[in-house]
């Protein structure tokens, strides 16, 4: 787990007034706010060549941005921040009179209506602009953002760039890898460690972005090269309030002022949506050929997917694809991961790459020898050990499940076995339907905590159990009546095995445990995590961790039983 204490900061900077800074940026000095020990020019003479938002990580010569916040003002820590070395204050109205009420005048107090609008630009400016130095791709969307990353960054270190890459997972600068707390780094986080990359060398940016940080701001000030959209479905509806607050906000870097140009896949309505009110130029990519056949999903899309073939169906190794576009643009390779869903990951990493202006004949030349569109991703569909076979992955929402457990199916001779949970104090709409695909796409369904945060534990559970117990109820009335009619059972849903098991490394302990050798273990929700928060206190569980324990312990079993 990150400390927020942990920080980045390039080792050379410019030094830039708050003058310059005001000037720039069309700020005002805060009325009596005159640093009283630097004389009548205190806006000239203050120079600062950093930025910070948290007062806990200020060091000398940072700009500290005083942000309001949920619970309180950031200006209330301003007074610590200043005592760490910060040399300039910018904040709002509110933040300044907290200020001029606590007498603090020992630096000059910048003022704007929302700092947190003007943060990433500032922050880009303090550190020259870095982000203009990089070839750099953004990747948005509810499923697929981290996998897409990962394996745009590995298409463009195979053709020779040294790559930096921003996520859920980690940080990397070329091969320095760094931690990473939120999917997008806060504005002045994100801009100090671009140019960090920049002192490293790095060329190339492949970097998430969250409908957080698009909302929040953390992204303004860098306009990618080239955007990528996954997938849209219902997610952190909790903070958006409805589906179309979360569309708008993803749609927002398909804007000039966030993305020259983009390629959205267009299998689901909202992809075809997005094509239609992005404001720059967008190439399509149907991978799928649409899943809504009678609108005419994917007709016509500038690039296309076909001739997917699974490399080895029985191993679930992957699968060969053909990448087109309607120009005669053609990429013939393959991807080790399973699954549809990575197909499209595959598939819009590489568009994305060619629609920066690499040949596709180099791109093709370099994958051949490392294997195809290929890398390992933590947490995402990650194999951790076999007899059975243990998947982990980070699916935490319907559409990620349900998909999950379509792409494992067909390479399953046994049983398909999930455990899975709901996270605390997000997004509750989530949990029945969450309950309702495990029961459509598992043989057995093991409902266990996700990351509970404030909430009860075992009242997320009932939710989640809830929707899996109204699936298998719906189920059989289908058995019934079309046992009546002569017709079947109409598609009724598989599992005939639902439990609640907690808490989770329990639960996943005695999955293992009872599982046959030709089962397949799904760990579903938090994959690469490997901190469990509960009632505001951090539990290490990896679940890939405790997967692995879990496996030894039955094969030292099975030695000792002579089996």
């Amino acid at each position: 787990m990150t400390s927020p204490i942990d920080r980045l900061r390039p080792a050379t900077s410019v030094h830039r007034t708050a003058r310059e800074l005001a000037t720039t940026f069309g700020l005002a000095a805060a009325a009596g706010g005159t640093a009283s020990d630097q004389g009548p020019d205190a806006l000239g003479a203050a120079e600062i060549w950093s930025v910070a938002s948290d007062n806990r990580v200020v060091a000398d010569g940072d700009l500290f941005v005083a942000l309001p916040g949920a619970g309180t003002h950031g200006a209330r820590f301003a007074s610590d921040a200043i005592s760490r070395g910060a040399r300039v204050v910018l904040t709002d109205p509110q933040g300044a009179r907290l200020l001029a009420d606590a007498g603090e005048k020992r630096v000059p107090v910048l003022v704007t209506e929302d700092p947190r609008a003007v943060l990433g630009r500032v922050a880009a400016w303090v550190y020259g602009e870095p982000a203009t130095q990089l070839t750099t791709f953004a990747v948005t969307g509810t499923n697929g953002k981290t996998t897409t990353t990962y394996l745009l960054d590995h298409v463009l270190r195979t053709l020779g760039w040294k790559g930096g890459l921003i996520g859920t997972v980690e940080m990397r600068s070329g091969d320095r890898v760094l931690p990473s707390r939120l999917t997008t780094p806060e504005a002045a986080d994100l801009q100090a460690l671009l140019a960090t990359m920049r002192e490293d060398g790095v060329g190339t940016l492949a970097m998430e972005v969250s409908s957080h940080a698009l909302s929040l701001h953390r992204v303004d000030g860098i306009v990618f090269d080239v955007a990528g959209f996954t997938n849209l479905s219902q997610d952190h509806l909790d903070f958006h309030g409805d589906l179309q607050e979360y569309f708008e906000a993803k749609a927002a870097l398909f804007t000039p002022q966030h993305a020259r140009r983009g390629v959205v896949v267009v299998d689901d309505a909202w992809g075809r949506r997005l094509a239609e009110v992005a404001t720059i130029p967008v190439s399509t990519l149907a991978v799928t050929g649409g899943t809504d056949t009678a609108d005419g999903a994917g007709a016509g899309a500038d690039w296309t997917v076909s001739d997917v073939r699974a490399v080895d169906a029985a191993a679930g190794t992957g699968s060969t694809f053909v990448l087109r576009h309607r120009d005669g643009r053609e990429l013939r390779t393959s991807t080790t991961l399973p699954g549809g869903f990575n197909v499209a990951n595959a598939a819009l990493a590489l568009a994305m790459v060619l629609e920066a202006g690499a040949d596709p004949r180099d791109v093709a030349a370099a994958l051949e020898g490392a294997g195809g569109v290929s890398a390992q991703v933590p947490g995402r569909m990650e194999v951790v050990g076999t007899a059975p076979r243990v998947v982990v992955d980070f699916a935490h929402n319907t559409d990620a499940l349900s998909l999950a457990l379509a792409a494992l199916r067909p390479t399953t001779t046994g049983r398909l076995v999930v455990v899975f949970g709901a996270t605390g104090d997000r997004d509750k709409g989530k949990r029945p339907s969450m309950g309702a695909v495990a029961v459509e796409g598992a043989d057995v369904v093991v409902i266990t905590d996700d990351d509970p945060h404030g909430e009860d534990p075992a009242a997320i559970r009932a939710e989640v159990l809830a929707g899996a117990r109204a699936a298998q109820q719906a189920a059989e009335v289908d058995q019934v009546a079309g046992a009546r009619d002569g017709v079947g059972h109409g598609g009724a849903p598989r599992a005939h095995t639902v439990v609640e098991v907690a808490p989770r490394a329990t639960a996943i302990r005695d999955t293992i445990r009872e599982a046959a050798p030709q089962d397949t273990v799904l760990v579903a929700g938090r994959g690469h995590e490997v901190w469990q928060e509960i009632a505001g206190v951090d539990h290490a569980l990896d679940d890939r961790v405790e997967a692995r324990a879990a496996l030894a312990a039955r094969h030292e079993t099975t030695k000792e039983h002579g089996e």
